[in-house]
């Protein structure tokens, strides 16, 4: 059909800086793990997990299913594996890693 191109042609014509920044998206998007790929490369049974995290497997099971869940729960799942979790924003200007928080204390205030 006339006026259709395909998306190689299209992409022929971006910036090359454009060209790079879809690269390495796209590089990042082939090393990115769900969290059960990553258990499994680990070698680590959802039930060797489970005794690590001090819960039942049903429990691991659901977590790996989240697609949304506390960053105090990925970073457990993580170092039942052995890791530890970094988490960074990235700005156009650069990275900035965001710290763990640290446990709120609450004060009581006399009157």
């Amino acid at each position: 059909m006339s006026g259709h191109r395909s998306f190689n042609e299209l992409t022929k014509r971006l910036p090359a800086a454009r060209k790079a920044r879809i690269a390495d998206k796209t590089a990042a998007l082939d090393t990115a793990l769900t969290l059960h790929e990553l258990r499994k490369a680990r070698t680590v049974s959802q039930q060797e997990l489970a005794d690590k995290l001090a819960v039942g497997q049903p429990a691991v099971a659901k977590l790996e299913r989240r697609g949304d869940m506390y960053v105090s729960n990925l970073r457990r799942y993580v170092e039942a594996l052995g890791g530890t979790l970094e988490i960074a924003a990235h700005f156009p200007d650069g990275a900035v890693e965001i710290a763990p928080e640290k446990a709120a204390r609450k004060k009581k205030h006399s009157r």
